[in-house]
């Protein structure tokens, strides 16, 4: 076990940051006391494995790791009797407003406005974009959003979770697109007009605690079929790209941190009869430089092989059924040049390779002068800074992550990582209020890559 005291020589609290999360209400029914989530600096080489030992030791949720800091997410059970306390250092009181997720009496209603009702379904308009929202709820507004630009919009299933339910993608164009009657999307080709174009793939929350991702992937759908003349729209990109966007990536977790705990991080899938925990972390599933044992930070840190980690990347590749279904489906887009996946928190753009600190792609020079443009883009939008880099510079090493596939697979050039607001004062427990202004800028980082790609060309 490694001692407080010897912890307290590398790592200590940052000042001011210590935030209570309060209690959560009832969310599907049952009540979810919140915790508390501390901060860290990092201030030797060891300062992290130091700190993650001891969490993975008594079952720590760790929130967020960085070269600087390390979050650490402390439940109602272990505070504030089992709250580690470093000799020399005090904790910062919280702040005067904390954090709290959506709760089923915060939500605000939402329906459906009538076919053919374009002020109802205006982008700017519409009150489904200033809250969180259950499956059934997102699966509805799909549907509905569908139904109402049969011409740009249509839904391919893909395939089935662990537990049955089914995925789904949205195709966006701006011309009529196949009738995929078939549960099999290969069935259904592509238009020859259509596959001219260049496609950007945009997915969300592969982590189901990561609600904003998924709101910022509905947002952006919403976006690229909305009119032209409203502010934000998209429509005008579909002129030279066609898009393609997996708003749910883990809906059996979606559905299990509306209903049983709001932080979950894994997928359900069950293990084995014998096996004491579920699930595998599907951002560390994919098939390039996937490792059993990954080593997730500088120097030699390494995770756990314990399926009840949050990092445990599974007994294989493509182990995950979400994530089988994602790259079958993937392998048969035409044309991909841009993939963007959407996560929190943290406020980062990234670009390949997370499995290494030390190999650059050939395409660097190309890959982080966009972000770096994006970047720029969002911070014009709300003032909201994005530090860029590559997601080992940014975060720490994690071999079998969706970007480094799309890049090194699947040869899409402009793959990266969009870590969405905040910085930490709210961490995954962003306020709903926060979904539009995260939409907004997310339209502007997507629109500038999009015209990067269009000047620089594929």
């Amino acid at each position: 076990m490694v001692s407080a005291l010897a912890l307290a020589i590398t790592i200590s609290l940052l000042p001011g940051y210590a935030v209570t999360l309060p209690n959560s209400g009832a969310v599907g029914g049952l009540n979810q006391a919140a915790g508390v989530t501390r901060r860290y600096a990092v201030q030797s080489q060891n300062g992290s494995e130091e700190l993650l030992a001891m969490a993975n030791e008594h079952g720590w949720d760790v929130w967020q790791v960085s070269h600087s800091h390390v979050d650490v997410h402390f439940p109602p059970s272990s505070y504030p009797l089992d709250l580690p306390h470093f000799p020399h250092l005090d904790f910062a009181p919280p702040p005067s407003s904390g954090s709290s997720a959506t709760t089923g009496a915060q939500r605000k209603d939402w329906k459906t406005p009538p076919r053919g009702d374009t002020n109802g379904w205006s982008l700017n308009n519409s009150s489904f974009h200033g809250d969180y929202h259950s499956l059934d709820e997102i699966h509805a507004f799909i549907r509905d959003l569908a139904a109402e630009y049969p011409q740009k919009l249509t839904v391919v299933p893909l395939g089935h979770t662990g537990e049955g339910r089914e995925m789904i993608a949205l195709q966006i164009s701006d011309n009529s697109l196949p009738n995929y009657r078939s549960h099999d999307h290969k069935q259904a080709p592509f238009t020859q007009h259509i596959m001219e174009r260049p496609g950007f793939l945009i997915a969300g929350a592969q982590h189901a605690r990561e609600w904003v991702a998924t709101a910022a992937a509905l947002y952006l759908a919403h976006a690229l079929v909305a009119n032209s003349s409203e502010l934000y729209s998209l429509s005008h990109l579909l002129e030279r790209h066609n898009f393609y966007i997996i708003p749910v990536p883990n809906p059996d977790g979606h559905v299990y941190t509306w209903e049983t705990d709001r932080f979950w991080y894994k997928n359900r899938l069950p293990l084995g009869p014998t096996a004491r925990c579920i699930g595998v972390d599907m951002n560390r599933n994919w098939g390039y430089k996937w490792k059993a044992h990954p080593k997730y930070l500088q120097p030699e840190y390494i995770a756990p092989e314990d399926p009840c980690s949050h990092w445990y990347p599974g007994h294989r590749p493509f182990q995950a059924p979400e994530v089988n279904s994602m790259a079958n489906y993937i392998e048969q887009l035409p044309q991909l040049s841009a993939f963007l996946d959407l996560r929190s928190y943290g406020q980062m753009l990234s670009a390949p390779y997370s499995y290494s600190c030390k190999r650059s792609p050939k395409d660097a020079e190309d890959q982080l002068e966009a972000i770096s443009g994006a970047a720029h883009a969002v911070k014009k939008t709300h003032g909201t800074a994005f530090t860029t880099g590559t997601l080992c510079s940014t975060l720490y090493r994690a071999p079998g992550n969706i970007v480094d596939w799309m890049y090194a697979r699947m040869g899409v050039k402009y793959s990266f990582a969009a870590h969405l607001r905040d910085t930490g004062t709210y961490g995954f427990a962003l306020p709903p209020q926060w979904i539009r202004p995260v939409g907004e800028e997310t339209t502007k980082m997507v629109e500038y890559i999009a015209n990067f790609i269009t000047l620089k060309g594929k």
